[in-house]
């Protein structure tokens, strides 16, 4: 029986001292969600352990039981027998995405090859969100979609006629590029995506362990090129998921900022394109090392992490670093608001299209605790000075999650408490988010 999240939609964070002990965060989203998808698609069953009990990924795992798809738990085990490439039924209702636009892009690919009508919709925040940048590429592969104004609530027609794609996407994204993979495993011939950066590449690496005909070189700079043939089954695979360096992140801002602290953090993936978060955290001056490193059995690298509160100097991170921390944005901006000295942060455009608006978000947080912060275009500049972070204020995260948790750290250090409203949405992705990080030594109530 799956525990029910209790975190109150309003929490305040108090200032705090020494954070202490060793933590393992939350199974990796990314990898959850594409590994429940790639199994759903395979022929055979597939074990994962480890899975991410977040609202996202069991909003995966009803959408795929909607579809047919056969998916039991035993303990910490999620068993999936898989109905095949085209084996999806027609649902006696709509799919609900909630909050999440991974599983909304990418199960658009997964849906495409079998031949059925599917109603896709969400939450209010998600149905805000820009789907074109999938649905364009897609309706190029014969898969036909009903949408107003590229929207959710949409219908997604599935063909068996698709047909191969070279697609030069205008944005480095990894749902994007998922979805254009999932239909090209049905194409009778090569797609090819080229993004002009890399992004995340969990699912180049799970659809090569699942048996897929996949070309890739993962760059570390300059246009990046991915081929898949269609035609190839997915054979059934056993996964254990990874940490999330994107959930580890809130602990290791905190460790770092807040005086006293000494943590580690435990089973961590550091994929090159999710750890940018260490490196500008590097650069900045913190005390991180990297511990019991090893690739698992789908190339995945994974270590511990050991973090010591640290005295940070502001730095400016050009565009080509977004692609791989987006999602750590909103608390390294609490990072670099502690820092002393000037942070730039460029190339933010897609802050603007998550959950909320967190390009917008996170200026007007930071603002009201007391720190002077420009925006120009799609840059972000933060005067950072510790003594300048008053608190005394509520922040409204818009119900997104990761600016919750970014302007709750950031409490661990204000003069005065913050108070952060819309706070349930941390169930999204970190439900024992506030009893994890109070174990350590913060601060962090409910409101009463």
């Amino acid at each position: 029986m799956i525990k029910k999240n209790i975190i109150k939609n309003n929490l305040i964070s108090y200032k705090s001292r020494n954070l202490n002990g060793i933590i393992e965060p939350p199974a990796d989203k990314s990898i959850s969600h594409r590994a429940l998808l790639f199994s759903a698609l395979a022929v055979g069953k597939s074990k994962i352990s480890n899975l991410l009990n977040s609202e996202d990924v069991l909003n995966m795992v009803k959408a795929l039981r909607v579809l047919g798809v056969k998916i039991t738990k035993k303990s910490n085990t999620y068993i999936v027998n898989g109905s095949g490439l085209t084996g999806f039924k027609t649902p006696n209702k709509h799919i609900d995405c909630g909050n999440s636009g991974t599983l909304a892009r990418i199960l658009m690919g997964a849906i495409g090859g079998s031949e059925i009508f599917v109603t896709l919709t969400g939450d209010s925040s998600l149905r805000k969100r820009p789907m074109n940048r999938v649905i364009k590429p897609l309706e190029k592969m014969g898969i036909n979609f009903n949408s107003s104004n590229g929207l959710l609530p949409l219908i997604v027609h599935g063909t068996n006629e698709i047909m191969p794609i070279k697609y030069d996407s205008p944005i480095s994204s990894a749902q994007v590029k998922t979805s254009i993979l999932l239909a090209g495993l049905n194409a009778k011939g090569t797609s090819e995506i080229i993004e002009p950066h890399t992004s995340r590449d969990h699912s180049e690496n799970l659809l090569k362990y699942f048996g897929a005909n996949i070309k890739y070189k993962s760059k570390s700079s300059g246009k990046n090129k991915v081929l898949i043939t269609g035609g190839n089954n997915l054979r059934s695979c056993n996964i254990d998921v990874p940490g999330d360096i994107s959930s580890a992140a809130f602990t290791i801002v905190a460790a770092t900022i807040i005086p006293g602290s000494n943590i580690i953090v435990k089973n961590v993936g550091i994929n090159y394109f999710r750890k940018g978060m260490l490196e500008a955290l590097n650069m900045m001056g913190a005390k991180i090392k990297i511990e019991n490193k090893f690739i698992n059995n789908f190339n995945e690298p994974i270590a511990d992490i050991s973090v010591q509160y640290s005295k940070l100097k502001g730095i400016t991170l050009g565009s080509r670093y977004s692609s791989r921390l987006i999602d750590e944005y909103p608390i390294l901006t609490m990072a670099a608001a502690t820092a002393s000295g000037k942070s730039i942060f460029k190339g933010l455009s897609e802050l603007r299209h998550k959950e909320s608006d967190r390009f917008n978000g996170i200026i007007d947080g930071l603002i009201s605790c007391g720190i002077k912060v420009q925006s120009k275009k799609d840059d972000i500049i933060i005067y950072g000075n510790l003594d300048q972070v008053n608190g005394g204020v509520t922040v409204d995260c818009k119900y997104d999650h990761r600016v919750a948790m970014s302007f709750l750290i950031l409490g661990g250090v204000s003069k005065k408490p913050i108070k952060v409203v819309g706070c349930k949405s941390i169930a999204t992705s970190y439900p024992n988010f506030n009893s994890e990080v109070n174990n350590l030594g913060m601060n962090i109530k409910n409101d009463i």
